[in-house]
This record gives structure tokens, sequence and C-alpha cells, in this order.
């Protein structure tokens, strides 16, 4: 393997200590409202995000694209998933957030993991068929949004303690806009599986056909 292969696999791996220091500095923050901790947690959560887009982007560029690389780019993406959306359910919970926006974020969230169990499930009854099992456009639209609207979510959390009284206004309309990044992200996750299902609905029928 050369070094530059190396560091792009190290960079998509380097996801999964980064989103866990999150969720170690995040929970800590929730205790002992520090600036230090809360500084920690944002940055470990936007490095995360980085790591997705800067592996793809060097792989590319040096020519590294590999087999590896393809199959741990997405596996590391549901680890995000995984460890961050429960996180905020908890967070906004913890916060005593209110019903409406635990359960908005909950539904967000099993809806992101059904997707993708549906998902890797259409790609495996395609790959038994020989089917070009990439990653469709739409879905690389749904993942790279991911990022930035799970930290938006947390970027709320985190600072709505850091307003003063005289920011009421500030603090509903942010809420508001969570709401909308929310509701956005749930359509296009829909949508996402929809247009999956339908790419592989031939395979499907013909695994069924199959005896």
């Amino acid at each position: 393997m050369s070094s530059k292969s190396a560091a792009v696999n190290a960079l998509t791996f380097s996801r999964v200590p980064l989103i866990l220091a999150w969720l170690a500095f995040a929970v800590a923050f929730e205790f002992h409202r520090s600036l230090p901790l809360l500084v920690a947690a944002c940055a470990m959560m936007f490095l995360s995000g980085i790591t997705d887009l800067f592996d793809g982007i060097l792989a590319r560029r040096w020519n590294v694209v590999t087999s590896l690389g393809k199959m741990a780019d997405p596996l590391m993406d549901k680890v995000f998933y995984v460890v961050v959306f429960p996180s905020l359910v908890w967070l906004i919970m913890h916060q005593g957030g209110g019903n409406f926006h635990s359960l908005l974020m909950l539904s967000f969230t099993i809806l992101y993991i059904l997707r993708d169990l549906w998902v890797t499930f259409l790609r495996s009854v395609g790959s038994a068929f020989g089917a070009d099992v990439a990653a469709m456009w739409l879905g690389k639209v749904r993942t790279a949004l991911s990022f930035p609207a799970a930290g938006w979510v947390y970027a709320y959390l985190s600072l709505r303690g850091y307003l003063p009284d005289s920011a009421s206004d500030a603090d509903r309309y942010w809420l508001w806009s969570c709401y909308v990044v929310e509701f956005a992200m749930i359509a296009l996750n829909i949508y996402s599986g929809y247009s999956y299902t339908l790419s592989y609905l031939p395979y499907l029928r013909r695994a069924l056909e199959k005896k």
C-alpha cells in the first residue's frame, strides 16, 4: 500500500475516533458547561465532517481509489449517523427541549437508519445479479448534507444556553430553522430510499422469481 493510499484510508477511518470524541465532549459539556468542552466538541464534529469531504477528494486527486476505501467510507458514515443522531435526541430531552422536537429528531434518526439498512439490502440483492452498486448521486447529496445538518442542530443545542434573555426571539428562530433542516432531511431521506428502490426493483423481481 502506498503512503498516499494509507493517508487517505487513515483519514477515512479517523471519522470514528473523532465522532466518539465529540460524543464524550458533548456529554461532558451537558453536565459541566465550560467553554473548552464546547470548543472541543464543536471541533471534533467539524473535523469528523471534513474527513468525509477530503478523503474522497484526495483519493481521486492522487488516483488511489481502492475497493477498501469504497467500502469503508459508507461504513464510517453509518457510524457517524448511529452515534450523532441518537445523541442529539438525548440532548434535546436532557435539556427539556419539548416533546415535538425530541419526537421529530427521533423520527429523523429512525428513518435514517432504516433507509441505510434498506439500501444495504438492495445493494446486496443487486450485487448477486451483477448490478453496479455504486452510490447514486441523490445518496451522495444526502450524505454530504447530513454533516452540516447535524452540526447545525448541535450548534443550537450547545449554544442556546449562552444566548442572553434578550435574545429569546433569536432562540425561537434558530429552533424553527432546526425544524426546517430536520423536515428537509427527512424528506430527502425518504426520497433517496424511494429512488434506490426504483433503481433496484428489477433485481428484486429477479430475486423473487429465482428458485
